[in-house]
């Protein structure tokens, strides 16, 4: 039964791990949106940092499929 609780314990600190990193994310974007608004950062500026968000997203999407057995 051991087993069973670690690996419903890990899923569990998995979830929490998906939740702040989903947070995380859309803080990002929204401090993107704000920033974008206030005219605070050069077109430049925040075509470099929505690359790098956007290739964290995918990183994380790629992980989750290559995860994710199928039907």
């Amino acid at each position: 039964m051991a087993k069973i609780d670690d690996l419903t314990a890990a899923v569990a600190a998995q979830s929490t791990v998906e939740d702040g990193i989903i947070t995380l994310l859309k803080g990002v974007s929204q401090q993107l949106a704000d920033l974008k608004a206030a005219g605070g950062a050069s077109p430049a500026q925040l075509d470099e940092v929505l690359a790098g968000l956007n290739a964290n997203t995918q990183k994380l999407a790629d992980a989750v499929v290559a995860n994710t057995p199928s039907a």
